[in-house]
Parts: C-alpha cells; sequence; structure tokens
C-alpha cells in the first residue's frame, strides 16, 4: 500500500473494514492505483437522457459489456452504471474490476424543476453483483432534499453496514437556483460539503465556475477576498469545502467536448487538488482506440506524466 493511500485511508479511520477495504480497492486498481487520484468511468446516460442521446455517436455502446471492457482495457479505477447495466456484466467482471452499483436516477421525459430520483435498486443489490460501492445522486436546492437526505441517510447506513462505500453525485439544481447557479463556486461547494456531511466517502460534483449565486455568500467571498479567478483556485476552494480536503472529490466531464478543453480543465482539477474525474461520455462516445487513447492521456494527466 503506498503512503498516499495510507495518508487517505486515514481520513476513514472511522469506517468499518469494509468500508476502508473497498475505498482501498478503489484507489489501488488500475494505471493510477497507488496515486490517490482516480478516473472512473460512469454510464448511467441512457436512463437519465435516453439511449440514442447517449449511444448513437458510437453504436458497440448500447452493449452493456462494451462499458465494461473499456473501463478495465483503459485501466480506470472503477465503473459505475444503473442495476440493469450492473446485472449484465457482474457475473465476468466483479472480479476484475471495482463496480459502482448507482441506485437512484432520473430520467428525462417528465420535465421538473425540482427533481427527485427514484430508488432503482438497493445497497442489497450491490453487495449480491460483487460491487465495491453504491453511488447516489442528491439535488441539493431541489424541493425535494428532505427527502433526498433522509433516504441517503438510510441507504448509506445499510451500505456501510455490509461493508460497502458510498459515492454521492452531488448536483445542485432546483426551481430556486438559475441555470448558471447550479455550477456556481459557492453552490458547488455547499453542495459537496453537504455530501460530506451525509457520510458519503466519495462525492462527484460539476466543475466550479466564478459566478456566485447566494447574495450571503457574495459578501462572504468578497469580504475575505477568496481566490475563484481560475478554475485552479475553484476546485481548490470546493476540496478545502470538503473538511479540507480529507474526502474523495472528484469531478465530472459533463457534454462531449473539444478534447483540448477537457485536459486543460483535467490539469486545473489536478492542480487544485482534486482527486480524478469521472468521465462517461467524453469517452464512450468515440470509437474504442480513440476512447482508449483519450483516457491514457486522462491518466498521464493526472499521474504527472504530462504537465
Amino acid at each position: 500500500m503506498s503512503a498516499r493511500v495510507n495518508e487517505i485511508l486515514g481520513w476513514y479511520a472511522h469506517e468499518n473494514p469494509g468500508v476502508r477495504a473497498n475505498i482501498a480497492r478503489l484507489l489501488n486498481h488500475g494505471k493510477l492505483g497507488g496515486t490517490g487520484k482516480l478516473v472512473i468511468l460512469p454510464v448511467d446516460q441512457g436512463f437519465e437522457h435516453g439511449p440514442a442521446r447517449s449511444f448513437a455517436p458510437n453504436p458497440p455502446a448500447y452493449d452493456p459489456e462494451y462499458h465494461a471492457q473499456l473501463a478495465l482495457e483503459s485501466g480506470c479505477n472503477a465503473y459505475a452504471a444503473p442495476l440493469g447495466f450492473i446485472e449484465a456484466v457482474a457475473g465476468k467482471y466483479a472480479a476484475e474490476i471495482p463496480l459502482i452499483l448507482k441506485i437512484n436516477n432520473h430520467e428525462v421525459l417528465h420535465d421538473e424543476k425540482d427533481p427527485m430520483p427514484a430508488l432503482t435498486a438497493t445497497p442489497r443489490d450491490a453487495l449480491r453483483l460483487g460491487c465495491v460501492a453504491i453511488g447516489y445522486t442528491i439535488y441539493p436546492g431541489s424541493a425535494h432534499f428532505r427527502a433526498m437526505y433522509e433516504q441517503l441517510r438510510q441507504v448509506t447506513e445499510e451500505a456501510k453496514a455490509y461493508g460497502l462505500a458510498v459515492v454521492v453525485w452531488s448536483y445542485p439544481r432546483g426551481s430556486t437556483l438559475s441555470k448558471e447557479g447550479e455550477t456556481a463556486v459557492d453552490v458547488v461547494a455547499y453542495a459537496s460539503h453537504i455530501a460530506a456531511q451525509m457520510g458519503a466517502n466519495l462525492i462527484k460534483v460539476k466543475p466550479p465556475t466564478a459566478h456566485i449565486e447566494l447574495a450571503e455568500a457574495k459578501k462572504v467571498y468578497e469580504k475575505h477576498a477568496i481566490p475563484i479567478a481560475t478554475l485552479t483556485e475553484r476546485v481548490r476552494h470546493v476540496v478545502q469545502s470538503t473538511f479540507n480536503g480529507k474526502r474523495i472529490v472528484i469531478f465530472s466531464g459533463g457534454p462531449a467536448k473539444d478534447d483540448e478543453q477537457v485536459f486543460d480543465e483535467l490539469r486545473a482539477i489536478r492542480d487544485g487538488g482534486g482527486f480524478g474525474s469521472i468521465i462517461g461520455r467524453n469517452s464512450f462516445q468515440r470509437p474504442k482506440d480513440k476512447a482508449l487513447e483519450f483516457l491514457a492521456t486522462v491518466m498521464d494527466i493526472y499521474s504527472g506524466k504530462i504537465k
């Protein structure tokens, strides 16, 4: 076990041995194993956005096994997906790559300003399928935040009793937030902090912009001259806001975009102390050989091989 992984595990001394072993498995697997950095392949987009929007750009991606193979061959730390995709591959891949079962999901057939995901699987399913963790999305800012937080508390307690780690997607959204406010630096930092307070072991947030959404927060940012001009500074602030960097915070990749834009963003995340990325569409929406090349560059950036 590397010194860095031991240091990170020390932040989770309150967890039971099963949870800590599964966090260690995430940190030790793949090309970045032992570095304290993670790259995770998430494929919940078919459920969240629809199959054609997600997989038509690269038709082999309609096949659940394609994603598990891509995650394994590229050297990702883990593969995350909803129940159906995990059930389709767990028998073959659970012993080959850490699996994360996404246990709640939201679809776009019903448009709502205050989202409330459905519970689509359970921690017991994750245990049955040989997963190392559950994944759960919360929408801080939604009118349904109470129900989400209470449900998260319940599934977290159950998952940890089984020795499973808990990964929380913390995505601010709701009728009282502007679209710009969903990725505002104050709101993203707040969302990450909420997830940590809820007991998340790993937290996924979106890269924050320099916008400040909340009037009272804006006064504090200005009074104390909190540095947020660059993405590196904003990432550093989000990580600091999450128990002073003593929780694993990873950042989403978002919609497919130009490679150089992605790589510049990853450098900023790395230099700001972010622990890595969870990159879906930017990976699986391209031919497999191109995806492997892309992910190799991503991992080289996080390992420091590419400055």
